[in-house]
C-alpha cells in the first residue's frame, strides 16, 4: 500500500503559475503509474495527466495540454504537476492517485483504474 500527500496549492491569478508535489510513502513508487485528477464543485472527477512508471510515457487531457506538465522522481518518491498559464477554469481540488496494475511504460486515464489516492490541494485561479 502507498499514502499519498500533495502539495503546493494556493491561488493564483489568471496566467500565473503552481507546481504541484505529491509525496509517496513506501519504497516501491516505482511500482506505479501515477496520474493527477481535478473535481471542481458540482463536477465530476476529471483526469489531468498521468505519467507512466519510467516516466518515458505522459498523456494530458486536452484542456491542459500545452499548460501543464508532469514529471517524477523515483529516487524522491515524488510526481510533480507544474501549471502554467492558469485559467480560472482550472480551478480545483487537485488529487494525485497511484495506479499498482499499469505496466512500466503504460498508464491509464480512467479514475476508477487508480488504487490509492491523495486528500487533495486546492487550487483557486481568479481572473
Amino acid at each position: 500500500q502507498v499514502q499519498l500527500v500533495e502539495s503546493g496549492g494556493g491561488l493564483v491569478q489568471a496566467g500565473g503559475s503552481l507546481r504541484l508535489s505529491c509525496a509517496a510513502s513506501g519504497r516501491t513508487f516505482s511500482s506505479y503509474a501515477m496520474g493527477w485528477f481535478r473535481q471542481a464543485p458540482g463536477k465530476e472527477r476529471e483526469f489531468v495527466g498521468g505519467i507512466s512508471r519510467s516516466g518515458s510515457t505522459t498523456d494530458y487531457a486536452d484542456s491542459v495540454k500545452g499548460r501543464f506538465t508532469i514529471s517524477r522522481d523515483n529516487a524522491k518518491n515524488t510526481v510533480y504537476l507544474q501549471m502554467n498559464s492558469l485559467k480560472p477554469e482550472d480551478t480545483a481540488v487537485y488529487y494525485c492517485a497511484a495506479d499498482r496494475r499499469s505496466g512500466w511504460v503504460s498508464l491509464r486515464i480512467a479514475a476508477a483504474e487508480y488504487d490509492y489516492w491523495g486528500q487533495g490541494t486546492q487550487v483557486t485561479v481568479s481572473s
